[in-house]
């Protein structure tokens, strides 16, 4: 395939510590990089054309950079090529390329499956074409081409700490200013993650659905309050006090990522001063957040935050991701992984009849090159 040895590079999931649904509000996010990653072989061309093999769909895809259309079609590689799209009109000439797509990070699950795929894409076209590039603005145009190419309306949250995840950290991100403070996870603690098996199939309708609700919040808040912008700019007395014409689903889309905002905030002060137990409560006053004020949770998602209370050393659980399936982010002290592994596959078989996934990782490294 390639005409000469090929560079690799990769780019991590994610899982988010708590901060859900408040990146594309403006907010506060802490999410932490994982040990799972997508990895991107390129070899440069001599035309202009992008030639990419998945190895998770084993499909073979083709693009033409001097004919690139309008809108791609639905389908895996309009992640791959949408960034090339962006980075394009953003002004940066690309060189035709081979491309071979290996990943580690389930789709669907909730673990930033897409935003690893498109980070490691688009660090590999830009190595291929000789292009340096800020990571911040790699992140933005990545973000971008989820948007308008692939019709998901995230925020940056998942681009930005594959783009900036550091090792044995998780990452307080401002996602107005893109500002960001990195927080030392405790060396005895391993983020545990647990995989629903129910695949996000509603996400992108329901997604849309929940971002439309914050704004028509912030269209109708701003009538009374003319600083605001966003939901990041709303507290709670705000919202107490001038949200009584807002529609009750409205109401309650606004309510949670206000407090959501609030408890990253006071998470991140945990944190820091070596409060797990603190963390572990906000972790899951977030859950109870989204299951019953953004409704974005699911009976699988719930059975596996109440398993999660029962074994010893947990300090906290919650879902994490978009919602409606995939995955459960739990904090655990690394001695009790065994059995916490044991007790939660058990207790979930029970209820649904199949075994859940559970992956252990450390906070990760963000995109690199393989050397």
């Amino acid at each position: 395939m390639y005409a000469q040895r090929p560079r690799i590079y990769s780019a991590p999931g994610r899982v988010n510590l708590i901060g859900e649904h408040t990146d594309y509000n403006d907010g506060f996010v802490m999410p932490a990089a994982i040990g799972l990653r997508t990895w991107v072989a390129v070899g440069s061309r001599s035309d202009r054309k992008l030639k990419v093999y998945s190895g998770s769909f084993s499909e073979s895809a083709e693009f033409d950079l001097d004919a690139r259309p309008a809108r791609l079609r639905p389908d895996w590689s309009d992640y791959v090529f949408g960034v090339a799209v962006m980075l394009e009109r953003a002004g940066h000439r690309l060189r035709g390329a081979d491309m071979l797509i290996s990943g580690e990070v389930p789709m669907g699950a909730g673990l930033g499956s897409s935003a690893a795929l498109e980070v490691a894409t688009g660090y590999a076209l830009l190595a291929n074409s000789g292009v340096r590039l800020d990571r911040i603005e790699l992140a933005r145009l990545c973000q971008q081409a989820e948007n308008e190419y692939v019709g998901t309306r995230c925020g940056i949250m998942d681009q930005f700490v594959s783009c900036f995840g550091r090792a044995g950290h998780a990452l307080l991100l401002d996602c107005r200013s893109l500002e960001y403070r990195l927080l030392a996870l405790p060396a005895d603690v391993s983020l545990v993650i647990c995989h629903t098996g129910v695949r996000r199939e509603l996400s992108n309708v329901e997604y849309n659905k929940r971002r439309l609700e914050c704004e028509a919040g912030v269209r109708s808040l701003a009538q009374h309050l003319p600083h605001v912008r966003a939901l990041r700019d709303v507290t709670r007395e705000d919202l107490e006090r001038h949200g009584g014409d807002l529609p009750e689903a409205v109401y309650r889309r606004c309510r949670h990522v206000v407090s959501e905002n609030a408890r990253v905030l006071a998470a991140a002060a945990a944190l820091e001063r070596g409060d797990l137990a603190a963390f572990g409560a906000l972790m899951g006053e977030s859950h109870r957040s989204l299951r019953d004020d953004f409704e974005v949770s699911c009976a699988e998602l719930d059975l596996l935050v109440d398993l999660a209370a029962r074994p010893p050393g947990v300090f906290g659980a919650r879902m994490t991701g978009g919602g409606f399936g995939g995955c459960t982010i739990n904090l655990v002290r690394t001695t009790a992984v065994d059995g916490f592994k044991v007790a939660v596959a058990r207790g979930y078989e029970q209820k649904t009849g199949r075994a859940p996934e559970i992956y252990v990782s450390a906070a990760a490294e963000g995109a690199a090159e393989r050397i």
